[in-house]
């Protein structure tokens, strides 16, 4: 009798921890979802920022041209092609304000530093929305990656969480900008 109660027992043990560790992984995917979709509004965010900017007439015509192309493209980008695309934005940025002078010149003209704030503001945003993504994905690989999880299937038909890798560097001359 003592020997059914030890083994009914241990049935019990191990399913309180698969359910422990399944309901676990459920929250780090939902975790993984919440951080994605703050993620794409800040990147959203981020090219909306940069089209305004183009289309403001502040640039000169070479520049509104560079920063609307990246911007469009980021922001029609499909899935596949959407961590090019916003590294492409990030390259634009970049060279589109590499010089102190001319971000200089935008903060003297009417609209300028309300404009280059607002980007700014998303420019520095976009690195920390794509780390905690990033730190999401990789506690639930983490996960995912015990033999228990594998064998009892507790991920279930949830997709294999990837990280979003992209060129997020943002030009130093925006830092400096503040309304």
């Amino acid at each position: 009798m003592s020997t059914w109660i030890w083994i009914v027992l241990a049935v019990v043990a191990v399913g309180l921890y698969l359910s422990w560790t399944a309901g676990r992984l459920d929250r780090l995917h939902a975790r993984i979802d919440a951080a994605r979709a703050a993620l794409d509004a800040q990147l959203l965010r981020r090219a909306s920022g940069a089209q305004e900017l183009a289309t403001s007439t502040l640039l000169d015509p070479a520049s509104s041209i560079v920063l609307y192309q990246a911007s469009h493209a980021a922001r029609t980008a499909s899935p596949e092609a959407r961590e090019v695309a916003e590294s492409d934005l990030s390259q634009a940025l970049r060279a589109v304000f590499a010089e102190q002078e001319q971000v200089d010149e935008l903060v003297a003209l009417p609209g300028g530093p309300e404009a280059l704030a607002d980007l700014g503001e998303a420019v520095r945003r976009v690195p920390m929305a794509r780390r905690f993504h990033n730190d999401s994905v990789r506690a639930a690989r983490a996960v995912r990656r015990h033999r228990i999880v594998r064998l009892f299937r507790l991920a279930g038909r949830a997709p294999f969480p990837l990280a979003f890798e992209m060129d997020d560097e943002a030009p130093t001359t925006l830092e400096r900008v503040r309304t």
